[in-house]
């Protein structure tokens, strides 16, 4: 167990991290909303780097900017200070290279699996065609394969989330961005979706920024976790997840794992957040 930083000071990337390469860099990032009672700060300066195919995941309590940064690093909020590069490539609007998957999955109810999932090249004006194989791999991969032609209340909550992902991956994206896709499901099906989506991961090895209200969940999926404090959030500490893959759902059980989500869990307790 590994514990990188534990202010909010430049966050180095793990080891294993640190020998491959830069992807996602967060450099000096803030956050400021103006509103009509003055200014609400929401980040305090983030620096972050996250390595090519790397999972990481962000914990942190309600309010503190956990899916505010995620905006920011998809390009859909301006920063008020600070930078964002994607692949070498500063952030100031979304970028093709990524997708995005937020708690909801916004299936179009009179478009079936196969065409929700191509909704994602059609509006980024690409060729619908060229990305049906495309979409029946990720389908196949997801285990939605046999329900190209089903329609989204014909789908369980679970594998609407699952069309989600395969329509955020489906025009190869090197990052996928989640703003807690599995919380509004029921806690079986949540670690079942954990389950698929670390199998998604291993094959696609995508770069993953997760953020997540489940300290077990980010101890199950992440190379990392991130560790938020109160807003204005801050990075307060971050955590190597050294268990080895791929994981069963039994190593939620395992000693190791419980030390995990035990100490991250105490940042909360500390700062009276008990809603983990």
């Amino acid at each position: 167990m590994a514990l990188h930083a534990v202010a909010p000071a430049p966050a180095a990337p793990s080891p294993v991290a640190a020998a491959r390469e830069a992807h996602i860099e967060i450099s000096s990032l803030t956050k400021t909303y103006k509103s009509k009672g003055g200014h609400v700060p929401s980040l305090r300066p983030i620096d972050l780097t996250i390595a090519r195919g790397e999972f990481v995941a962000i914990v942190g309590p309600s309010g503190c900017g956990k899916s505010t940064l995620l905006k920011l690093v998809a390009g859909l909020l301006p920063a008020t200070s600070g930078a964002i590069a994607i692949g070498g490539k500063t952030v100031k609007e979304p970028l093709d290279d990524v997708g995005i998957v937020f708690q909801s999955p916004v299936l179009l109810p009179w478009r079936n699996v196969r065409d929700n999932i191509l909704l994602q090249v059609e509006m980024r004006g690409r060729d619908k065609a060229a990305y049906r194989a495309a979409a029946a791999r990720l389908l196949k991969t997801a285990g939605l394969d046999g329900f190209e032609e089903r329609f989204p209340w014909e789908l369980s909550g679970g594998m609407q989330q699952r069309a989600a992902i395969c329509r955020a991956l489906v025009h190869d994206p090197s990052v996928l961005l989640m703003d807690e896709p599995f919380g509004a499901l029921d806690a079986m099906t949540r670690e079942r979706m954990n389950a698929e989506l670390q199998r998604i991961w291993i094959e696609t090895r995508k770069t993953v920024l997760l953020i997540t209200h489940s300290i077990p969940e980010a101890v199950y999926l992440a190379d990392r976790v991130v560790v938020m404090s109160n807003r204005p959030g801050a990075i307060e500490a971050i955590y190597d997840i050294d268990l080895p893959r791929p994981r069963e759902l039994s190593i939620m059980g395992e000693s190791q794992f419980v030390r995990f989500t035990q100490d991250i869990r105490k940042h909360f307790f500390a700062e009276g957040n008990l809603d983990h």
